[in-house]
C-alpha cells in the first residue's frame, strides 16, 4: 500500500522591482546574443522578464488557420531574464546600473532613475 505524497499549495507569483522599464535601451550581458543593443518592447515584472526588439529569436512552427495565417516557420522574440540585460544611460551610452534616489523639496518630492557610472538622471 502506497502513501500520497502530499504537495504544497503553489506560491503566487510575487512581482519583482524591475529597474528597466518599457521604450529603454538595453545591452545583453549573457547568452546568444551577448553584446546586442535593442529597445525594450515589454517588461514583465511579475515574471521578471523583458522583450527586447531585435533580440534572442526563435523559430517556431506554426500550423495553418483557414483564414488567418498559413503554416510555416516564423521568427519571434522571445523574453529575457532582467537580470541578462543592463540599462545602456543615455549620456554616457554606456551599459550601467541604475539607482533610485529622491529629488526636490518636500512638497514636490520625486523618485528618479540615475546611472551609477556617471550620475546623470536617467
Amino acid at each position: 500500500m502506497t502513501t500520497m505524497a502530499r504537495q504544497r499549495p503553489a506560491e503566487p507569483a510575487r512581482a519583482t522591482k524591475l529597474r528597466i522599464r518599457r521604450d529603454d535601451t538595453v545591452e545583453v550581458l549573457r547568452g546568444k546574443d551577448r553584446g546586442k543593443r535593442g529597445k525594450v518592447h515589454k517588461a514583465m515584472p511579475r515574471e521578471g522578464k523583458v522583450l527586447v526588439s531585435g533580440v534572442n529569436i526563435a523559430k517556431k512552427h506554426v500550423r495553418a488557420r483557414p483564414g488567418l495565417r498559413q503554416a510555416g516557420i516564423i521568427q519571434q522574440e522571445m523574453p529575457l531574464h532582467a537580470s541578462k540585460v543592463a540599462l545602456v544611460c543615455p549620456k554616457c551610452s554606456q551599459a550601467t546600473r541604475v539607482g533610485y534616489r529622491v529629488v526636490g523639496e518636500a512638497a514636490g518630492r520625486k523618485k528618479e532613475r540615475y546611472c551609477k557610472t556617471c550620475n546623470e538622471a536617467v
